[in-house]
């Protein structure tokens, strides 16, 4: 489909949906067109535009050359003249802009319905709240309105409303995505979120998205992770019971299923409490970090008090004017205090990639929410609150349903760690009942079988036909967790041998294809010595079915694991090939 047939199909779409009060403003029809043909023009002629024809809503705290940004608040309003930083990059990748999206009046609060725009219904559960504050941009994917949203996420704004949608939710580590152009709630904590039902998509989004700008000191910083051994790569912590605390009917027994999905998945988990997470996470508006709003916007809401009760949500108001009544003193007191949370935190995490939870806690009505909008509120944050205090990068995944909820889960792990965390996050969503999808290929069917390759049975290699002939097709490229060595074999045809290893190992290339069970079968029986089948640990802490080699083949044979690929070992034309299409 071209970008202009994208957008002309948008109008007519959001005019056939009930949720008017997901948008505080859209863009012009004739706008829209003319960027659409300016896209097409640009791809016919060859452009290298990975997002052309994407259609995407952003939350209207996040500016938009052309459209005003409120932040949920007309008081506010003003009309800026450059896209966010995030927004530019997303346009300079062919993406289109549709429309602002409703949230939480200055993106405080994690319900939707804080906003003299309407409160945001849910989806498809008209008497449910959508989630907020980026309730408007997780509507607008639910409905497939739009291919992508951006939201923002300071106590669990970009998570909490993919859950309830069933929708993946990506909130990077801090200054991972550059917030300038971000109207902030808490600028020390704010990140620029993805939601997406589709996590390549969102994932794609991200990678342009990121990287440094002059705006925002915080994404100038090293994105380095922190380095994990082999067997934390694959381990996850659980809550304990008491940390899981009250869930709603048949969640707890639904995050059971998840986490028996993850081992399923070849992932180890391990049950410990997390209640120093939990405790830090009271700190984000139990402490003088509130302030920090009150830096925000504190200015605007003193100038505007009569306003409070019409334009200005008189919840938000009450939570952001109580910021100015901290003293310096005790912020410094709650910073020394998120000192010994975050080391408690490394603490938990030095043997394992994340801590796997529920998203949120329970799926209010708006009448629940409007009889207790503090209480209700701070319920739904009980397990994203802590994640940008405590530094730490999160994906929300689709985990199934329980009746008539969405059940989503959630990843939190080390600052930077982003990409294993998504990896990790597909590898459960697939086995939970998730849209979890993969590179290329989606999840394998019941009748289907995953399988690893690194030398002759790769792309355009002389034994990839044992493959193809039997059904099978390329899901992705993909690498070994370093902890393999490979040997050249001597074997007509030349072969590599992979072997796990107890000492210092390498990771190795290769791909991964997918048979049909019956093809594998038979592939299985006439498969010759040394070469065996065997489980496969990957560098996202997946493991697959793949080639392996019996040890004894590998005496007298050449080491050639620090070439990192056979076929680069062997310069062979097709790696060149291979290697740009992977």
């Amino acid at each position: 489909m071209s970008t202009a047939d994208a957008v002309a199909g948008f109008a007519a779409a959001v005019a056939a949906t009930s949720r008017p009060e997901a948008w505080i403003h859209l863009v012009p029809a004739e706008t829209l067109a003319a960027e659409a043909a300016h896209v097409d023009a640009a791809v016919a002629a060859g452009a290298d535009l990975p997002l052309a024809g994407r259609l995407v809503a952003v939350k209207d705290n996040i500016d938009v050359a052309g459209c005003p940004t409120t932040a949920g608040a007309p008081t506010f309003a003003y009309r800026p003249e450059a896209d966010a930083a995030a927004v530019a990059r997303l346009r300079a990748a062919g993406a289109i802009v549709v429309g602002k999206t409703n949230l939480d009046q200055f993106a405080t609060g994690l319900v939707g319905t804080r906003s003299p725009y309407g409160a945001v219904r849910h989806a498809v559960r008209e008497d449910r709240i959508s989630g907020g504050s980026s309730s408007g941009s997780a509507v607008a994917v639910a409905l497939g309105l739009v291919d992508l949203a951006l939201g923002t996420d300071t106590a669990g704004s970009g998570r909490v409303p993919a859950a309830l949608h069933g929708l993946w939710g990506l909130k990077p580590t801090r200054g991972l995505v550059p917030t300038t152009g971000v109207v902030p709630a808490c600028a020390s904590l704010d990140c620029v979120t993805v939601f997406c039902a589709d996590p390549d998509l969102a994932a794609l989004a991200l990678r342009v998205m990121s990287g440094p700008d002059a705006g925002d000191p915080l994404s100038a910083r090293s994105a380095v992770a922190a380095p994990l051994s082999s067997d934390a790569r694959r381990r996850l912590v659980v809550p304990t019971a008491e940390d899981l605390g009250e869930l709603a009917p048949g969640w707890a027994e639904r995050f059971a299923e998840v986490a028996e999905a993850a081992s399923a998945a070849g992932l180890e988990t391990v049950e410990r409490s997390i209640a120093p997470l939990l405790d830090a996470a009271r700190m984000l508006y139990e402490s003088s970090f509130v302030a920090e709003r009150y830096a925000a916007v504190g200015d605007h809401l003193e100038a505007h008090r009569d306003a409070i009760g019409d334009a200005i949500d008189p919840t938000v108001a009450r939570i952001v004017l109580a910021g100015a009544g901290h003293s310096a003193a005790a912020l410094f007191a709650d910073q020394r205090a998120l000192e010994r949370y975050r080391a408690a935190a490394t603490a938990l995490l030095s043997d394992a990639a994340a801590v796997l939870t529920p998203t949120t806690t329970w799926h209010p009505t708006l009448a629940q929410v409007a009889s207790d909008p503090v209480g209700a509120n701070s319920r739904m944050g009980r397990f994203t609150n802590f994640a940008n205090l405590l530094d730490m990068a999160a994906v929300a995944l689709p985990a199934g349903s329980v009746g008539e909820d969405s059940f989503g889960a959630m990843l939190t792990g080390h600052a930077f760690s982003d990409d294993r965390l998504l990896a990790l996050a597909r590898a459960i969503s697939a086995r939970a009942g998730g849209a979890a999808g993969s590179p290329g290929g989606g999840a394998p069917e019941t009748d289907e079988v995953d399988v690893f390759v690194v030398g002759a049975h790769r792309s355009g290699q002389v034994l990839n036909s044992q493959l193809t002939d039997r059904g099978a097709r390329l899901v992705r490229g993909a690498a070994t967790a370093p902890e393999y060595r490979m040997y050249a074999l001597d074997t007509v045809p030349p072969k590599p041998g992979l072997v796990r290893t107890a000492l210092e190992g390498g990771s190795i290339r290769g791909e991964v294809w997918r048979l049909p069970a019956a093809g594998f079968g038979t592939f299985v029986d006439e498969l010759p010595a040394p070469m065996t089948i065997g489980s496969v640990a990957l560098d996202d802490g997946s493991i697959v079915t793949g080639f392996l080699c019996e040890p004894y083949a590998t005496d007298g044979a050449q080491d050639i694991t620090a070439a990192g690929d056979w076929l680069a070992w062997r310069g062979s034309e097709v790696f060149d090939t291979c290697e740009t299409t992977l």
